[in-house]
């Protein structure tokens, strides 16, 4: 993307997209890639909010200079310091030397530990007003969405929230830019497992930037990771708030780990009979095969929730262990939970998922069972009766 995309009169996307990177922060797949949105405003005083992954750099800068010529950036506001976005800072403190770079105390920290930066730093405090000419911009600090120094920026004359990483999703941007040139079906999935991925943990603390939000007139979202919102930023606004209320559906998600199918024929069971009993939304899944990357995004939106696992070497089979700890990890609330384990020489998968459910505090629904070897018919029989009764639950 080489031509000039104004999100409003003087203010630019300047971003880049990802199609290379695999896996984001080494965990999570990247299937449909990924984008880092940078922002220029152009008035009597030149901003540039956010910059882009350091393998970006140069095409990150080419951007800026056809834009402004010989004219200089003079701030740099630094919203988020995940090397995503703060990855350029020193190629660009390299082509602009006199740029002064905006942020909060503890950016401050960030920016001598990441990169050795420590003059020409401007510290702010919330609510703190800068002027560029006819653009005003109001920092807001929102600390743990999801760092420690994240805040967000808003231009008063255009209603434009810099939200740094809130509001965003996985998928690179493929063509086009704004939420009125895209199919935001296309994108409704990835912005959810970005957010259960990287920002469900802070769910809280997203709530709160709701709050301070609250009487802010926002007429765009401009996020450093997927589509600008110009046209419908409500729709965002509600995808965030639901995620971090921890608002589900009816639906279930029978999850399993089963190393010679055993365990696996009384997922497959369960789930038959979840369908009999009127559940339409249904996602089984081998937490072997799967990412655990999609078990958290389709657990976060469903919910009741059925885990069964075999017993490994006396302890719960690792893929499941791990979703568990991943769970625990995010504070999943607001969801039914079910439980069942296989074992063949030693008992341990149904203690251990009885302890996460303990732990987790989910409202448990019976049946809790273990099947030792081959699951016998009354193993089936009680596999039924608890999808009978999650049904039953949830639709009561």
């Amino acid at each position: 993307m080489n031509r000039e995309i104004n999100i409003r009169e003087d203010v630019y996307w300047v971003g880049v997209n990802d199609q290379e990177t695999s896996i984001f922060e080494s965990l999570w797949p990247l299937p449909n890639g990924v984008s880092y949105n940078s922002y220029l405003i152009v008035d009597e005083k030149v901003a540039l909010i956010d910059t882009v992954k350091i393998t970006y750099h140069d095409s990150f800068i080419d951007k800026i200079k056809k834009i402004l010529g010989n004219k200089k950036v003079d701030y740099l506001i630094v919203n988020h310091m995940e090397p995503d976005h703060s990855g350029s800072i020193k190629a660009l403190k390299k082509e602009y030397p006199e740029i002064q770079i905006i942020g909060n105390n503890k950016t401050a920290a960030f920016l001598e530990g990441f990169y050795g930066l420590t003059d020409d730093i401007k510290i702010i405090k919330d609510a703190e007003v800068l002027k560029l000419g006819k653009h005003e911009l109001k920092f807001h600090l929102t600390p743990m969405v999801h760092w420690p120094e994240t805040m967000m920026t808003f231009e008063k004359s255009e209603g434009i929230l810099f939200a740094g990483d809130a509001f965003g999703g996985f998928g690179a941007l493929q063509g086009g830019i704004f939420d009125d040139e895209l199919d935001i079906k296309y994108y409704e999935d990835e912005i959810r497992r970005y957010y259960t991925n990287i920002v469900a943990k802070y769910s809280p603390m997203v709530q709160k930037a709701f709050e301070k939000l609250a009487d802010t007139d926002i007429k765009v979202i401009a996020s450093t990771h997927g589509p600008v919102w110009r046209s419908n930023p409500d729709y965002i606004i509600d995808a965030y708030d639901r995620l971090s209320s921890y608002q589900v559906e009816e639906g279930v998600v029978v999850v399993y780990g089963s190393m010679y199918g055993n365990t696996k024929k009384i997922a497959e069971n369960i789930a038959r009979c979840l369908a009999e009993n009127g559940i339409r939304q249904i996602r089984l899944y081998d937490a072997a095969r799967t990412h655990l990357s999609y078990l958290l995004s389709d657990i976060w939106r469903f919910e009741g929730l059925i885990i069964g696992s075999c017993t490994y070497n006396t302890e719960l089979f690792p893929p499941v262990a791990g979703l568990t700890s991943a769970l625990l990890n995010r504070r999943v609330k607001n969801h039914k939970l079910g439980i069942f384990g296989t074992y063949s020489w030693s008992s341990a998968a149904k203690d251990s998922l009885l302890e996460f459910a303990e732990k987790a505090k989910l409202d448990l629904i019976e049946p809790v069972f273990e099947a030792k070897y081959a699951p016998a018919q009354d193993d089936l029989k009680q596999a039924s009766q608890l999808a009978q009764n999650m049904a039953q639950a949830l639709k009561g």
